[in-house]
């Protein structure tokens, strides 16, 4: 193992994919964001786009913020030593060149990548399940296969959410609902887009299958049960945590925020009528300041163990995630997904935190070499 000298600083590049019209893709607000943190920090920080990421050279073409200019310059830089992983779609992520070169960054001599790749859904529901303490964590999950099975499970837990594998912001969300004393006992739930939901009723299983078929067209679906989340004034909640590593490559919380559904909407996404809330405010009304202030070090505990299990059963570096949690009506914790490329945070502190660990696990890294 190489050791470097602590005050040295590695460095970094923010990986993401070319674009022919705007030179990369990519949130560009949130790029900037990381640039000027790095050069708060004193580290060397750019651009990078997979295709400019010649391995063999000792420099590479990338892109740097001028704030004066209010504009990306493509320049020389020295070949980094950290590589940040913020490929943004999944269908880029999947190209064989790219992941061709994701792998060879992970063989790499002297790069480290964090973060080589997104989640799956089912994978991550798998992951979790190999452990006993997370595996309490998770709710009841199956792969979408049979008009039988989704069935099966509907008459079990009344209440399933239908979920694309490798889903984004709530999008092709579907709740199922089983009510026998209705003429159409089956109610579909379609998360529409500006606001409207689908409802659609049927008294028969093989109409239901058909449209459920219809709307997830090739799309491979999970089924999970559906919990009865904690509700303030009428709409549920669930609680969103960034779990960074610090500068001691340990995994930290770096900050919970609350998502508070929309109305009449059956997930808490912000693109989908959410809004981002202070979870004790959320969780007292229902809870009593005591059990709120357990319930938030359970959530912290929980998002550290889950995080610890996901990076250990992928078998990768993985230096952050978000995850969604909920708190049903009795207090119990639920696992419902994980993010390998968080959203930012709106709120100011713990933006401002997740930015600088970034560069505080980036140095880590340098300074632990590779194996």
């Amino acid at each position: 193992m190489n050791q470097v000298s602590g005050d040295q600083k590695p460095v970094v590049a923010v990986l993401t994919i070319e674009d022919k019209a705007e030179q990369f893709r990519g949130n560009r607000a949130n790029f900037r964001d990381i640039l000027r943190t790095g050069r708060e920090l004193d580290f060397p920080v750019y651009v990078l786009t997979v295709k400019d990421l010649k391995l063999s050279a000792n420099r590479v073409k990338g892109y740097a913020y001028s704030p004066e200019e209010k504009e990306w310059k493509r320049q020389w830089f020295p070949l980094p030593q950290v590589i940040y992983n913020r490929i943004p779609q999944r269908e880029d992520e999947k190209r064989p060149s790219v992941r061709k070169k994701i792998a060879a960054c992970l063989k790499h001599a002297n790069i480290h990548l964090f973060n080589p790749f997104f989640f799956n859904k089912w994978v991550l529901f798998d992951w979790l399940k190999k452990n006993h303490s997370t595996r309490t964590l998770v709710p009841r999950t199956r792969r979408l296969r049979s008009p039988q099975s989704l069935e099966e499970m509907l008459l079990q837990y009344r209440s399933l959410y239908l979920k694309p594998e490798s889903g984004k912001a709530g999008k092709g969300i579907m709740l199922l609902q089983i009510d026998e004393s209705e003429t159409k006992p089956y109610r579909l739930t379609i998360q529409g887009v500006k606001q409207r939901n689908i409802v659609y009723r049927t008294g028969k299983l093989t109409l239901l299958w058909k449209r459920i078929k219809r709307e997830t067209e090739k799309t491979p679906y999970i089924v999970q049960q559906g919990i009865e989340l904690a509700s303030y004034n009428g709409r549920q909640f669930d609680i969103r945590t960034l779990v960074q590593k610090n500068g001691k490559g340990t995994w930290l919380v770096t900050g919970i925020g609350a998502r508070l559904a929309g109305y009449h909407r059956i997930t808490t996404h912000v693109p989908q009528g959410g809004s981002v809330e202070d979870p004790e405010k959320l969780l007292i009304p229902s809870f009593g300041q005591e059990t709120t202030g357990y319930l938030m070090n359970r959530l912290k505990s929980s998002a550290v163990l889950i995080a610890k299990q996901i990076e250990k059963a992928s078998r990768n570096q993985l230096g952050e995630m978000s995850m969604d949690l909920g708190i049903d009506t009795d207090g119990k914790i639920w696992f419902f997904e994980a993010n390998a490329k968080p959203m930012k945070f709106d709120e100011p502190h713990i933006r401002k935190k997740s930015l600088e660990r970034v560069f505080q696990y980036s140095h880590y890294l340098y300074r632990q070499g590779k194996l």
